[in-house]
């Protein structure tokens, strides 16, 4: 299959169906017994905002990480089985603590994924902090490595604009803007569910109302170790940031940045990594932590970083991507 330089996808999302796991905080891939296994981990990939599980896009990712590492068994989640269409509208109408209940339970009672060692992950755009959410609310099957490309961690300050055909998405933003935090739109609107300003007035608002990144954030007075203690266990978690993006605002969300009208906080700068809500900080001090962008707008991912991506992180159980050879932490 001949893939072309560079993949235009859509910002990212998905679903499923089933029950919620309960949390559970997992062992690393370091407490195993250490056996070689030439197999690669199986990877799992959730699209984004507006995209469906058997796109072109998808399938060129799947088909590149099966020519890289030949043998991978590639999941991508659908959140209505086999129809793309209610797939699509998924990304843009739910309710996301449900969507990833649905998700925890069909990776979990998957044949082939559920008896893995391990998978690896890759998120676009939403579904990169959809992913996350499943590590630190299920985890099961563990996950190695999480990449993610141009996702919205630290939440936006707007909202996507739209095509003039594309009136699905149309509607969908209306009711957005109307009433971001009342229950009916964080409950059912997509997007809602993860918009978060960080000025003064709105931020409580949105401690008080977010029904989904607020929570897996740990954002909250009451912090869940368990959420720490599941993405301190990654090996790696790999972070793009899109250098031009229009449609994710602030781009700097991608890297999990504060953005605060002019001013911007890193990461390592915030209290959320001082005190280590997430584990990030955990993390970044054995090397896991990686902060890596593309030139370019939302989406515009060269084949090439796919490529180099899927070689130095993905594989097998034992990889350069397990045990890497140096412990620098990526510059920001």
């Amino acid at each position: 299959m001949r893939l072309p330089s560079a993949l235009q996808l859509l910002s990212a999302g998905a679903l499923l169906h089933g029950a919620l796991a309960t949390p559970t905080s997992h062992p690393t891939l370091d407490d195993d017994d250490g056996k070689e296994d030439d197999t690669p981990l199986p990877l799992v990939i959730w699209h984004g905002l507006g995209d469906t599980f058997n796109s072109e896009g998808m399938q060129q990712v799947a088909a590149l990480a099966e020519s890289i590492h030949p043998g991978t068994f590639v999941y991508t989640i659908s959140l209505a089985e086999q129809d793309p269409n209610a797939d699509r509208s998924a990304t843009f109408m739910g309710n996301v603590t449900a969507q990833l209940e649905s998700v925890c339970a069909a990776l979990a009672g998957h044949p082939i994924l559920s008896t893995a060692p391990a998978v690896d992950a890759i998120g676009f755009s939403q579904g990169g902090q959809f992913l996350r959410g499943y590590i630190e609310r299920c985890n099961a099957p563990r996950v190695r490595t999480l990449v993610t490309f141009g996702s919205q961690h630290n939440g936006i300050v707007e909202f996507k604009t739209c095509g003039d055909r594309d009136y699905l998405c149309r509607g969908a933003m209306a009711l957005l803007r109307f009433n971001t935090w009342s229950s009916f739109v964080q409950s059912r609107l997509v997007p809602a569910q993860y918009y978060r300003d960080p000025s003064p007035d709105s931020y409580h608002s949105y401690l008080e109302n977010s029904n989904f990144l607020a929570d897996i954030n740990n954002e909250r007075e009451q912090k869940s170790e368990v959420y720490r203690k599941n993405i301190a266990g990654l090996t790696n978690f790999v972070m793009y940031m899109f250098e031009d993006d229009t449609t994710v605002i602030p781009r700097q969300t991608a890297w999990f940045h504060e953005v605060n009208d002019t001013r911007v906080i890193p990461l390592r700068e915030r209290t959320m990594y001082k005190e280590d809500w997430l584990g990030l900080r955990a993390l970044d001090k054995k090397g896991g932590l990686h902060f890596r962008s593309i030139t370019g707008d939302h989406m515009q991912i060269p084949m090439q970083v796919l490529n180099d991506t899927m070689v130095e992180f993905f594989g097998p159980r034992r990889s350069r991507a397990e045990t890497p050879s140096d412990l620098l932490v990526d510059e920001l």
